[in-house]
């Protein structure tokens, strides 16, 4: 590798001798390369058209052949080759370079950035081809390009070298081609119904609106310990409260957790709240919201994942959480009223019972999670969740320990978490007092009690839905990716050198 780049070095200064610099100010193509691939489509094989053009981009492969060379040229949009000819470029820059041909053909590497002029002809081949007049050295590579037949064969690799696997995979940048369209077109469906964007800090002095591990950092000025969020929803409901009727926020969230095909503990989310609106109301945005994403960055709202086709076609299946169980296990936690009897109950069905799950309810999201999760392909709304998991969300209003919320399943991923809201100071009071004494005696997920949160819902928040979507899974799912750091340009990752493992 040393002596490739010690050549190409040489190559550089080759470059200056002659009066190119090998990085350039500026350029100015005329023509993308898929404009020209579509302008020239019925160009006859074997014929030219004078015009005049001028393109720019990477170069990706070279074949020389005496008098006559050929390279592929990758831009953003697509490819095109060059056909060079020496006594044409010979010609066209005999004033200002009489030996262009051989510097160019002698000089540029796989890799480099060049910018070339010319007309357009298409090969006896039939391959539309810029024949060059005139080239311009924009950027020399100092390091070759990953072999053009294999590619990153290293998986660790293409995530932490990225601009070398967007270099040699197209179906990489079409992931985050796609990715870019998705979070667009979220956006323009929720601007477009008088939803407001309105950003939130990142950092704060309480962490809460999830139950999760949060980063901790250090303000030196007001020497004051802060948390990076892991949840933009108790900012948002503040907005409610000030009398923002339909606000959101797409950012950033923060979590102290592990790494898996489905987690990074960095990643992207949208939250929604619209006032005079319950857990109902939110089921039939998010139907409407995602069917639209899907046709924006689909096609359509049928779409296959990992070989299994899903159907985003709404409306889809509405069903809760007892009754997913009562399927599953033949389990009615609707009968126990008692930890222990529903334990024995689940230990004789295989399934585990943490200590953790120190309530029926508890022990219900636990089956839930070993024997349903999984199942839930095609898009289900899993609704009404015990009380005991679900401290932001509003007391159902006909069903005695549980909770007025959904969370959305599509290939087995929780992908849309959704609440009536709880507007209730006091109710808020009591469920984040008894989050926070399980934090103190040692659950680092759960909440503690935000006292100024406390005070915006002592001044009146109205009946509101809120919604949540991570946008990392659900481009996992629109783009067919098999795991959440093909989706993350720039995923977290262990220090080179060292091995990490995916799993769940």
């Amino acid at each position: 590798m040393s002596e490739l780049r010690e050549t190409r070095l040489e190559k550089s200064r080759a470059l200056e001798a002659i009066g190119q610099s090998p990085y350039a100010l500026n350029y100015r193509p005329s023509h993308q390369t898929a404009e020209l691939q579509q302008a020239y489509a019925d160009l006859p094989a074997g014929e030219e058209r004078d015009v005049s053009v001028a393109v720019a981009g990477r170069v990706m492969t070279r074949r020389v052949m005496g008098k006559l060379a050929f390279f592929t040229l990758a831009d953003a949009s697509g490819s095109i080759q060059l056909f060079i000819e020496k006594a044409t470029l010979s010609a066209a820059m005999a004033d200002e370079d009489p030996e262009a041909f051989a510097h160019l053909t002698g000089l540029v590497d796989a890799g480099d950035w060049i910018g070339v002029t010319g007309s357009l002809r298409r090969t006896d081949r039939g391959e539309l081809s810029v024949k060059v007049r005139g080239w311009r050295m924009l950027s020399k590579a100092l390091q070759p390009l990953p072999d053009k037949w294999h590619g990153l064969a290293d998986v660790e690799k293409r995530y932490r070298q990225r601009y070398l696997d967007c270099i040699v995979s197209p179906q990489t940048r079409d992931t985050f081609r796609r990715r870019a369209r998705l979070v667009s077109a979220m956006r323009r469906w929720l601007d477009a119904r008088g939803f407001l964007e309105i950003e939130t800090p990142v950092l704060q002095a309480e962490a809460g609106g999830a139950e999760a591990r949060p980063f901790i950092t250090h303000h030196n000025t007001l020497d004051l310990p802060l948390y990076l969020r892991i949840a933009t929803e108790l900012h948002l409901k503040r907005l409610v409260v000030g009398g923002f009727e339909r606000v959101y926020e797409l950012g950033r969230i923060f979590r102290n957790e592990g790494i898996s095909t489905r987690h990074n503990p960095e990643f992207t989310s949208v939250e929604v709240y619209q006032a005079f609106a319950d857990y109902h109301d939110m089921m039939d945005l998010t139907e409407a919201l995602l069917a639209e994403v899907s046709r924006e960055v689909c096609g359509g709202t049928t779409l296959t994942y990992q070989g299994v086709e899903v159907d985003l076609t709404p409306p889809w299946r509405r069903v809760t959480m007892h009754e997913l169980v009562l399927e599953a296990t033949g389990l009615d936690f609707e009968r126990f009223s008692d930890r222990d009897a529903a334990a024995a109950a689940m230990r004789e069905r295989g399934l585990e019972t943490p200590d953790t799950a120190d309530s029926v309810g508890r022990l219900l999201n636990e089956a839930f999670e070993q024997r349903v999760e999984a199942q839930l392909v095609q898009p289900t709304f899993v609704m009404d969740y015990p009380v005991e998991i679900s401290p932001l969300a509003r007391r159902h209003r006909s069903r005695p320990g549980l909770v007025e919320r959904f969370e959305l399943f599509i290939v087995g991923r929780e992908t849309a978490n959704a609440f009536s809201e709880l507007i209730d100071p006091l109710d808020q009071r009591q469920r984040l007092e008894a989050q926070q004494e399980r934090r103190q005696a040692g659950d680092l997920e759960a909440n503690s009690v935000d006292e100024d949160f406390l005070q915006a819902l002592e001044v009146g928040m109205p009946p509101t839905g809120g919604l949540g979507i991570g946008i990392d899974r659900l481009a996992m799912l629109l783009t067919d990716s098999p795991s959440i750091r093909d989706v993350i340009a720039f995923p977290l990752l262990r220090p080179a050198g060292t091995r990490e493992s995916e799993s769940g």
